[in-house]
């Protein structure tokens, strides 16, 4: 512990040497050179749940504009991890399942359809629910706030890791629209509409519709499986009315997804099937190498695989929230916030990425969200008082199948050869009250303190059927029950923040915040392939405590913000997703989400922004975790996982983004370069070689012009096709394979818009 005190107290003597270097530096530029560079804008946040210059704010934020999104093409939320260090988002099991979402280390990396992300999602103020809400289409965004570090106050439930925040844009009392239409590689189609008009001189809609339709880069030449590809349409419809003392936000959304999902490939790793000797972990997945069936895809191209696919998706959303704020007088505002939402989605996949039937099944998934939150924020002065109660109840039922080496029934031994059926009904409720003050002691001093008392309870409903063959002559099998259990699970307690904000000049504050989060117990309700499992498949709530110091500097006469952090995590009891081998031979491998004890987290972050020039912008974001350990701990199945690095934990992560502005024609021209960087990571607790992820960047660009009331982008992701996996799922003692989710290859396209 001391020379984990030792190496943080280190960091942040090093990088508050770094900040007075740069504030000496830029107060040294002269008058003349200062008139010459053009002034950042001041960025808002709603990190409180009120505007507020991000300055202002004791805690570390990013924020990404939606004009940036849509220039670049980014599609949905698993895309943000080039605008905030230490971010790591990914597709997960494919695109459609729940994404893994990271924060500083903190995630979680299950695919599981019941599960709840520890860091939490909102849109315009409403917590999307369970992880599988948590794939959020971009289209007519204002802007995300990205929230690193426990948010146990105004986003108490299950925000141990952090939270993001996507605001929508909101209608207008003017007419105005767009549309946008594009093409790409991988026969992509895209567009994009928006209408703005108002009704009255008190009310206005706005209406907002994306399509997309695109095949993936994966190439699979297996020639009886169809071609993958997703057809996704959303919109939203958004209606504003404005009174004297009251605003009344009613917003709905639809979305209707549809296609086959992307391929998976197979990482076979062993070299001889009749001897099972293995391939290192570098030789992996070449023609080299072999699954436990003797089957590679005869190709080393990383995106050509050759897999039975016949795997189709299926998504319908649907939902309404009503935002009512009331200012009662020039102190005191009533803001109200009811939401319902709907998810029904199946999801059909293929474990063993072979042309056999081997590991097949489907996730299917029908949740029902409700949600309310009421809220009082009074201010005087420069203090801020705001207090609310918080109700959520979730209705999660899942209907899953997987079905285990079909082709070998009647060969194998009939307790190998199974089709599972297991359906959980997970219903949660939970209950908050929160209060925090923002109080300014004086002109350089002031604190904001905050304490939320929750409490969750949930009721889960499991029940499994096995489908085997018990006479070799009849195949189709017979269905049997599996195991059928049921419990409640409940908790409660406090979580909150302590933050001193000093103003250190009038260019930066410092600041140190002592925040902590709680993230809920539950019910793993993903594949259990033994009723001991099922028995033992609830787990309880997490915590973390988090230490952070950090400052803000904002030189807008010469262009520069510059923000760092450095921080401290004890986490407590941590939940975690473990997929281990079985004891037996080819039986699947045993998943358990379980608390894993302690783990202790630190690291350092910082941030730039510079306009050089009214033409030249420039941004960097450094993210580095040294130590991101699980203390001692043995899990059920006897694995040491003593010192082991947390899964999706890049010990560097870098970004960095250039943009430069011209005329061309009379006309304004707009360049952007953007990269990302990260260093390598596992995928799995086990710090298996064969499951990781080395380094890698992304680079992305975009060419933007402007004619009158058209605007064309040419943009690019991926540019240098780099080759890289979201998941490399570990079926080694099964199959002797891992499946290989693959991130996507190069793409580009043309988008052409039209406004008025």
């Amino acid at each position: 512990m001391k020379s984990h005190i030792s190496a943080f107290s280190n960091s942040i003597v090093i990088l508050c040497s770094s900040s007075l270097v740069l504030s000496a530096a830029v107060q040294a530029q002269n008058d003349e050179l200062a008139v010459a560079k053009s002034s950042l804008e001041v960025i808002e946040v709603y990190a409180q749940k009120r505007a507020q210059a991000i300055e202002d704010v004791s805690i570390a934020i990013s924020q990404v504009k939606g004009d940036t999104l849509k220039n670049q093409h980014y599609k949905d939320s698993t895309e943000l991890s080039i605008f905030a260090p230490n971010l790591k988002i990914s597709q997960n099991a494919a695109e459609g399942t729940p994404p893994a979402v990271n924060i500083r280390g903190v995630g979680l990396v299950d695919y599981n359809t019941a599960n709840t992300s520890p860091v939490a999602i909102y849109i315009d103020d409403v917590a999307v629910g369970s992880a599988s809400n948590q794939i959020v289409n971009f289209f007519d965004i204002e802007q995300v706030d990205i929230l690193r570090g426990p948010q146990g106050t105004l986003f108490g439930r299950n925000a141990t890791g952090g939270a993001i925040l996507i605001r929508t844009k909101r209608p207008e009392f003017n007419e105005s629209g767009y549309l946008t239409a594009g093409i790409a590689n991988n026969n992509a189609f895209n567009i994009d509409a928006m209408y703005n008009n108002q009704l009255s001189d008190k009310t206005a809609f706005r209406l907002a519709i994306n399509r997309q339709d695109y095949d993936y880069s994966t190439n699979n030449v297996f020639s009886q499986s169809p071609t993958a590809g997703m057809e996704q349409t959303n919109a939203r419809l958004s209606l504003l009315s404005e009174f004297d003392c009251v605003q009344l936000l009613l917003q709905g959304h639809i979305e209707d997804w549809q296609g086959i999902v992307q391929p998976v490939g197979n990482i076979g790793i062993v070299a001889d099937p009749l001897t099972g000797e293995l391939c290192s972990p570098s030789q992996a997945g070449s023609t080299n190498c072999f699954d436990n069936f003797g089957f590679n895809d005869a190709s080393d191209d990383f995106y050509t695989v050759k897999v039975n696919n016949d795997s189709p998706h299926k998504t319908d959303g649907k939902g309404l929230s009503a935002h009512i704020n009331w200012q009662l007088n020039e102190r005191n505002e009533v803001v109200a916030i009811s939401s319902y939402n709907q998810l029904e989605r199946t999801h059909a996949f293929n474990c063993d990425g072979s042309p056999a039937r081997l590991c097949e099944g489907n996730l299917g998934l029908d949740t029902h969200l409700f949600s309310q939150e009421l809220r009082l924020q009074t201010q005087w002065d420069e203090h801020t008082l705001t207090s609310g109660l918080y109700y959520a109840d979730e209705s999660i039922k899942q209907n899953n199948i997987n079905d285990i080496l079909r082709d070998f029934r009647g060969i194998l031994a009939p307790d190998l050869t199974a089709t599972f059926f297991y359906d959980n009904q997970i219903d949660t409720q939970n209950m908050a009250a929160f209060s925090q003050l923002d109080y300014q002691l004086d002109s350089d001093w002031s604190i904001s303190v905050g304490l939320r008392y929750s409490y969750e309870s949930l009721d889960y409903d499991s029940v499994a059927q096995l489908n085997v063959v018990v006479d070799s002559a009849d195949l189709a099998g017979v269905l049997v029950p599996f195991y059928h259990v049921q419990g409640q699970q409940s908790d409660n307690g406090f979580s909150g923040q302590f933050a001193v904000n000093y103003q250190l000049s009038d260019t930066t504050h410092g600041y140190y915040r002592f925040a902590n989060g709680a993230k809920s117990g539950g019910y793993n309700g993903g594949f259990l392939s033994s009723p001991e499992q099922a028995e033992l498949a609830d787990y309880g709530k997490e915590r973390l405590n988090a230490h952070e110091v950090g400052s803000k500097s904002w030189w807008p006469e010469q262009g520069v913000r510059f923000n760092w952090a450095a921080f401290y995590y004890d986490y407590n009891d941590q939940q975690v997703f473990m997929n281990q081998p079985s004891e037996s031979v080819q039986k699947p491998p045993v998943q358990l989400l379980e608390n894993v004890g302690d783990s202790v987290i630190y690291g350092l972050e910082a941030e730039i922004d510079y306009q050089a020039t009214d033409a030249l912008s420039m941004r960097f974001a450094l993210g580095y975790i040294p130590h991101a350990e699980f203390e001692e701990f043995v899990d059920p199945l006897g694995n040491s996982l003593t010192d082991n690095r947390l899964p999706f934990t890049s010990k560097w992560n870098v970004s960095a983004g250039v943009e430069y502005r011209l005329e061309l024609a009379g006309n304004p021209l707009t360049t952007q370069l953007l990269v990302d960087y990260q260093s390598e990571y596992y995928f799995d607790q086990n710090q298996n070689p064969y499951a990781m992820q080395d380094g890698y960047s992304l680079v992305n660009g975009n060419i933007r012009y402007q004619l009158d009331n058209l605007s064309f982008v040419f943009w690019g992701k991926n540019l240098f096709d780099t080759e890289y996996s979201n998941l490399k799922f570990d079926l080694s003692s099964f199959l002797g394979m891992l499946e290989d989710f693959k991130g996507e290859g190069r793409r580009y396209g043309l988008d052409v818009s039209y406004q008025f």
